[in-house]
Order: structure tokens, then sequence, then C-alpha cells
């Protein structure tokens, strides 16, 4: 085809046209297909296929309360919003409801037939009571009397007794009860206390079955409360009794411009969030009657296509206790953390030849001063470097202030008690908690209050806006001279989940950006119509415009004759215009990869569209949640990273940090990852033109290459 007739036929695609879009929450569900592969791909370690049925349920939960229940409530109200995809809100219900009675019945079906006959291999066994030896049930009914029964609180159902208001993801029992005096008959439900472990572990005399003893022996909590409900319906006849579970709406709005206190304000709503939310999916057991299960339809007002049968344990979220079982040949290899080159301790030779230290932690500023240094978490330690920074700077005296924004944080963070450290030590100490956080609200209140307490400035970010950034800001007086310290990151300051997320972080002292930041936080705390920074891109004020400009840049060098090519990793990938300009990218001939772990709605491999594009999606022991951009720029490559995603919520309706990477070394390791993950043939899927993901293996005569595994070794290689 002649480059005139290819333009005429460019001009005749209408990049808006449907069908070149995925539904966003189809998408979605396409990732979670994929966590749930993990659980059935017998070359994960057995412990691990259990964690991610966990999590796979997990992931289902937040997708209910969040995605289905939004869609629900647009058809309720009429409203058909514009998607690229043009799907209707009432088809995408159809179509989730079918894609997940095909991937729920296969979850159960690899639990039951697979997972648990081979943990039975290794010794632990999780029965149905029907199950026991007798001295087992001897134990059991004993444990119920003395540590379940005083928990329980049945409620019956009956003109008196309206139908309980039942807390969101609570599990429960209906049970029909039969009065043998009059013949009546009642129902009442008894709420599995979430507060009593779901698995009731036997004491190891009685780690005994069909004569052999086993590493664990236990039973659901659920069938332990059902064999005795004779104590808590005494006299009455049990007529049956089956399980349920419900989920309702959590996405609760919030008035901003309308709430005086934006603290109290989101403190009543999660109050409501336990039990007002309507409710969006009923599980039901398989083996509940129609006529008992019509009937918590109408108690509870719900139709079928919110009722999911469920042909096996309910709320599967609760195999993460497995992990638990003193079994380490079933599980990923332990990994632990290296403290990063540049900020090891420093060591010396004593006479016989032995390490010993000089200084147990070097002084991270001095580090900094040496040159910018790029972190890579889990590979590298959070705790000796990002909670390192921060503390100390909460204990340096030449430390004047500390800035920082906090998303998500974990229960008992170092980081907010290194920061009241800092009040005490009488540090300008700024902490802008984002409370609208979603399912860490009530998290976040607590250290708001706390911090408060202490004496720390605390801010709650912009009306209409939440703030995504991880950055922090640490102003040093040093002799005559101020200097910022800056630290910009893709991940959440968070010593939990930087064990098991995949995130990088810049540590820097460059005027440029210590500029920046500060710019951005007199923004987020003070009145700024701030529009214009040196280096950071800043959602939503410059990101979007920046992220077009480097694409169209690409465009105009392969238009020109030269090369262009973009490769973009990242957690989703939504926004329709960043979209369009990826497909008119493609058109023009830029070579892009995209590496993108979750939602994608983008279609590859479009003939005259998006050939030019290939997706790939890596999933295994980590989750991968690092953002970073790369522009080939005519051989004068470029490469940011941030806390973004091109989903349209990141790029115009949150507060996000975008930095370039300029030091060349740091440059060559982010290349590297980016490398590692486009040539994996073990954690990674390739999205089809069909929207299918197609895993890869590898060829006979190929080594298998899996990300993580591959950035572990290299880790280990930089100080071994």
């Amino acid at each position: 085809m002649t480059k005139a007739k290819a333009a005429v036929a460019k001009l005749s695609i209408d990049l808006n046209d449907p069908q070149y879009y995925f539904n966003r929450d189809l998408s979605w569900l396409k990732f979670n297909d994929r966590v749930l592969h993990e659980a059935l791909d017998e070359r994960t370690p057995l412990l691990e296929r259990l964690k991610f049925l966990a999590v796979f349920s997990s992931n289902l939960d937040e997708f209910f309360m969040v995605r289905v229940s939004g869609l629900m409530d647009q058809v309720q109200v009429g409203v058909h919003p514009k998607t690229p995809d043009g799907m209707p809100p009432a088809q995408q219900l159809e179509a989730i409801r079918g894609h997940l009675r095909e991937k729920l019945a296969e979850q159960d079906r690899v639990f039951k037939q697979t997972l648990c006959p081979e943990l039975r291999q290794h010794g632990a066994y999780l029965l149905d009571y029907a199950d026991l030896e007798q001295a087992q049930k001897v134990h059991l009914k004993a444990y119920f009397e003395k540590r379940i029964f005083p928990v329980l609180t049945p409620l019956s159902v009956d003109p008196a007794h309206p139908f309980p208001r039942m807390s969101n993801l609570s599990l429960n029992l209906a049970v029909r009860v039969e009065n043998p005096e009059n013949g009546t008959q009642k129902l009442a439900r008894v709420k599995v206390p979430g507060s009593l472990p779901r698995f009731v572990t036997l004491p190891e005399p009685l780690n005994i079955y069909q004569g052999e003893t086993y590493l664990w022996v236990g039973v659901p909590l659920e069938q332990v409360i059902a064999e005795h409900l004779d104590f808590l319906f005494p006299g009455m006849t049990i007529k049956d009794h089956h399980l349920f579970r419900l989920t309702r709406d959590a996405d609760f709005p919030v008035k901003e411009d309308e709430a005086d206190d934006l603290l109290l304000a989101i403190e009543q709503e999660i109050s409501k969030r336990r039990l007002v939310g309507f409710i969006c999916r009923l599980e039901v057991a398989s083996t509940m009657p129609a006529d008992l299960c019509q009937g918590l339809m109408q108690e509870l007002k719900v139709t079928e296509n919110e009722v999911y049968e469920i042909d096996g344990l309910l709320n599967l979220k609760d195999l993460f206790f497995f992990l638990s079982l003193p079994l380490p040949d079933l599980k990923d290899k332990h990994w632990s953390s290296i403290t990063p080159p540049r900020l090891r301790p420093v060591v010396d030779l004593d006479e016989n030849g032995e390490e010993v230290f000089v200084e147990h932690a070097p002084n991270i500023f001095a580090a900094i001063r040496e040159g910018d240094i790029l972190v890579h978490h889990p590979y590298e330690s959070f705790t000796k470097s990002v909670q390192e920074f921060i503390t100390q700077a909460a204990q340096d005296p030449k430390v004047l202030a500390i800035k920082i924004t906090l998303y998500r944080t974990s229960g008992d963070s170092p980081i907010v008690h290194a920061l009241i450290r800092a009040a005490e030590n009488r540090k300008q100490v700024v902490a802008l908690v984002e409370l609208k956080a979603r399912f860490d609200e009530e998290n976040n209140i607590v250290w708001a209050k706390q911090l408060e307490n202490a004496g720390v400035h605390v801010v709650y970010g912009l009306v209409g806006l939440k703030t995504h950034t991880k950055t922090t800001l640490v102003v040093r007086l040093e002799g005559d001279e101020i200097r910022r310290y800056v630290h910009i990151g893709t991940g959440n300051y968070n010593p939990k989940t930087s064990k098991l997320y995949t995130d990088l972080g810049l540590f820097s002292c460059r005027g440029d950006l210590g500029a920046d930041l500060s710019d951005l936080f007199n923004f987020l705390t003070g009145y700024s119509l701030q529009r214009a920074y040196r280096k950071l891109l800043v959602a939503p004020l410059t990101l979007r415009d920046r992220m077009v400009a480097l694409i169209q840049r690409e465009i105009d060098h392969a238009q020109a004759g030269g090369t262009g090519k973009i490769i973009a990793k990242m957690n989703s990938l939504v926004d329709g215009r960043i979209i369009r300009l990826l497909y008119e990218a493609s058109q023009a001939g830029v070579q892009i990869d995209l590496i993108v772990r979750g939602t994608c709605c983008l279609r590859p491999g479009l003939p005259g569209i998006s050939e030019n594009i290939r997706v790939i999606s890596v999933i295994g022991r980590f989750l991968e949640h690092s953002r970073i951009f790369y522009f080939y720029n005519a051989d004068q490559e470029e490469l940011y990273i941030g806390s973004a995603d091109w989903m349209t919520r990141n790029l115009d309706r949150r507060v996000e940090a975008v930095v370039p990477v300029e030091d060349v070394k740091l440059k060559d390791e982010i290349k590297t990852i980016l490398e590692i993950s486009l040539k994996d043939n073990r954690q990674a899927w390739e999205l089809q033109p069909d929207g299918q993901f197609i895993q890869r293996r590898p060829a006979a005569d190929e080594p298998e290459l899996s990300t993580h595994a591959v950035i572990m070794a290299q880790t280990l290689q930089k100080v071994s």
C-alpha cells in the first residue's frame, strides 16, 4: 500500500468506535482470572496456590463493593454513562454474572478436588464435621461451649422480630426451627463470628484421622456451630440450616464541599458502610432449598441477578490461614530484601579478617549528596531505605522540616511513629493524610488523630481530589545553606505491602526537584495557583498534557522517518484519550510495549490500528505496582516513574507526581527491569486482539525466565 493510500485508510478509521475498546470491568475480570490461574498452575507451590484462591476471592469482594454496586446504581437511576466501549450498565452486569458463574465453579472445583487432596498428602486435613472421630467431636463440643457459644447471638425472624440488619461480608447460618408443641416453624439467623478463627484446629493429641496422626487437622468454624445449634435453640427441633453471605455497596459518597469537618464526615460514612449500603451480592450454599433462598431474597430485597450459588466453602478469602502451616517446602522460597548497596553499613576487617561494623547506618543524607539513589522494593529493603530516610530525618538536629503524603500505611506504622518523634523534636512536620483512600479510611483517621495530638500539621487534601502522590520532602540546614532532600516513589509508605508489591523510589537532593516538591506541598496545604513545575509532572495540572506531548513526539519522530518507541508499565490502562493517541502512534509506526498488570481497555494487534502495540501482564509472587514510562526520543531517552496509571481518575481527579530519572546509571537499571519483564516466559500473559490472554511458555530450547526470579538473582549479585 502506498503512503497516500495508507493515509486515506487511516482517515477512514474512526478511533472512537467502541469496537476498538475493551470494557473496563470485563477486562478486570480477566485480570482476576489470571490470579485464579496461579492457583490452578501446578508449578506454583501448594500453599501459594491456596493463597491465590484467597486473593481471587478478596479481589472479588472489593469488585462487588465498588464496581458492581456502581453499575447497579446506574441501572437503578437510569443513567447510561458514555464509555469508550459503549456497553450499557445492564449489559455489563449480565456479562459479569455470566463470566463469574464459570470461574466460581472452577475455584470451588480446584479447591475441593485438587488442593485439599494434595494438602492431605502433606499431613494437613481440612475435614467435614461428619468425618471426625468420636474423641474429636467430644473435644469440639467442649470447645464450642467454652469458646464459641458465649459469642453467638441467635436472632429470630417473626412479626415481633423483623429481619435483622446484617453487616457487610458477614457469614451467616439461616436456621429453620420447629416448635414440637404446636408444629410451627420459625426462621432464625446465626452470625458466624469474624472474631474467631475460621478454621478450628484440633489439639496435637487429636490430630488423628483414620488411625493415623497428621501435622494438622481442622474443621470450618461454621460446621462446629451448625452441629451444636441445639445449644442456641433449646427445646426446639432443628429442621435445617444453610450458609449465606452478603456483600454491600461500600463506595460511599462524601459531599466534601458541604462538610465543615472532612474527618468527621468520613467517620460518619464509615460507620454506615458496614450496615447501610444496599446488598449487591448474596452468596448462598448450593444446598439451600429454593423456598428458603426465595425467603432470604425477599427479606434482603435482592433479585436472582444478585444471587450466587456456591458449591463448597463460602468466603475462600480465609484460605490465607494455610500459609501459617509449618510447611516451608510448599511455599515460595523466603526472600530477604537486601539493603541498597549505597546505604549498606560501613564495615572493616579485624585482625582475623572478620567483618566489623564501623557505622551501622550510614548517614543517608551524605549518600544522597553523592548522587541520586534508586531503590526497588521488595528486592531492596524499604526499611533500610525509605523508612531509614524518615527515621534519620526525625532524629537529625540539622533537619528543620519534614513534609509527606500518606495515602495508605500499615496498622502499626513505623513511619507515623517517626513523624511523631520529629514533631516532639520540635521539627516542622506536615502530613497530608488522604482520608478518602478506599477501605483504608478508618486506619488513616486513627493515624491522623495521633499525628495531630503530637503536634504534626495534618492536612486532609483538596476538595474533589484524592491525593495519591508518594512523596517526602526533608528540609535540612547545612552550614549556611538550606538543602532539600526528596523521595518520590510509585508505592505507598507501607512497610507491610513493601514486602509484597514491586515499587520504585528515587532519592535526590537536586535543587529543581526540591523546589518542585516545595511548590507541590504549598499547592496541597495552602492557597496556590501554581501550575508550572521545573521537572515534576503533576496531576491534575501538567501530567496529562505532558504525557500527550511525549507520545506525540514519538509520533513526530516516526512520521519523519526516524524511530518511535514507547514502553509503559502500569497497573491499569483505561483513559480513552490516551488510548486513542496510542492508536495514532501505532498507525504512525511507533513501536509500543505495554506492561499492564490489571485492567487494559486497549485492543492490541488490530490491523491498521494497533498492530505495533503489544500488551503483556505479569502475575506472580509479587504484585507488580511500579509505574514506569519510557520514550526513545531519537536516542535521547527519557524515563519517568511515579504514582499515576493511565486512567482518567489518575490524570484528572487525583493529585499525582511523576518524576524524570536523569542519572544514566539509574536509567539503565530501569531499562533492565522493563527488558526482563518483556522477556518473561513464566509469569507473563500476552493480550490478544479478541481480549483473551495467552500465557507465555518457554520454547523447548529456551530457559524459563521469571521476572521476579531473575530480578531476585540480579539483586543478590549486587551484594555478593
